[in-house]
């Protein structure tokens, strides 16, 4: 399987995420490193790998039990190994491993905990996987929707109102797009059949909670849009080199993010180039 870094990218990305300490009915955050969804017999499993690229963490999701199946490992850090184990045993063991896609802050633990439930069967949508996952594919509890954007294999997975989003939709900021053929578009779409399915939660793959779906899906269009339309302004005055867009489009990306906005813009320059508004002469990431 091949697995790669990608990162998150987004104006709100800079801030740090605070704790959620919202309690309700539906929701519970224990701590940092725990999120209990019990409307839905899930619960969130932090890694302890923050960065600027993974906010405070990778979330692995934990739902049902009798088996439970798991949503995206993680990284292979013993402590978080350990955590999951433990929930999971308490839950009554592990039937299968659903990866979102296969960035290795996603996937590394997938075979390491393999190896403590050697009877989980694996799906992704690429990759040497036991159920190979496509647009409304069944795994256990999770239906399979393609997100694809921050990378071609990329699925949510909806299991009942909830969504798992992975890196289609984070809790805070918003996310890295890969400059494969048509990734800014599909992308687009995605977020729409996300918006169309009306949940009441989103769980994404790092940051907190969701408890807006509609707000958070309108709000990362919105933002997508008006990124375009902050490149299409360089452009019409005449910015031609990476370096000129990024200073005009992505002023607000911190220099560590620079060279994801560069890969991002070059999903942007594609989509203009597909849909032929891309004038002559504009230099490539």
């Amino acid at each position: 399987m091949r697995l790669g870094h990608a990162p998150c990218l987004g104006q709100e990305s800079r801030a740090r995420i605070a704790q959620c300490s919202r309690c309700d009915d539906r929701l519970h955050s224990v701590g940092m490193d725990r999120i209990e969804l019990p409307e839905y017999d899930t619960v969130g499993i932090r890694a302890d790998n923050p960065s600027r690229l993974t906010l405070q963490g990778t979330n692995t999701w934990i739902v049902g039990r009798g088996p439970a199946w798991v949503v995206d490992p993680g990284p292979a850090l013993d402590s978080h190994l350990e955590a999951l184990t433990d929930e999971l045993e308490r839950r009554g063991g592990l039937a299968g491993i659903a990866l979102t896609h296969d960035h290795v802050d996603h996937a590394q633990a997938t075979a390491p905990l393999r190896q403590r439930f050697p009877a989980a069967t694996l799906a992704a949508a690429r990759g040497e996987v036991d159920v190979a996952l496509e647009e409304g594919s069944r795994f256990g509890p999770l239906t399979a929707m393609r997100t694809p954007g921050h990378s071609p294999d990329h699925l949510a997975y909806v299991h009942g109102r909830a969504g798992f989003t992975g890196d289609a939709v984070l809790g805070e900021g918003s996310v890295f797009i890969a400059p494969d053929p048509g990734a800014l578009a599909a992308y687009l779409d995605a977020l729409a059949s996300l918006r169309r399915r009306k949940l009441a939660i989103l769980c994404p793959g790092h940051g907190p909670v969701i408890d807006d779906p509609q707000a958070k899906l309108d709000q990362y269009v919105a933002h997508r849009l008006e990124r375009e339309q902050r490149l299409v302004s360089a452009l019409s005055a005449g910015h031609r080199t990476v370096a000129e867009m990024l200073d005009a489009a992505w002023s607000d990306a911190p220099a560590a993010l620079r060279p994801a906005a560069a890969a991002t813009l070059a999903a942007h320059l594609d989509k203009l180039a597909d849909e032929g508004r891309l004038p002559e002469g504009v230099e490539r990431p």
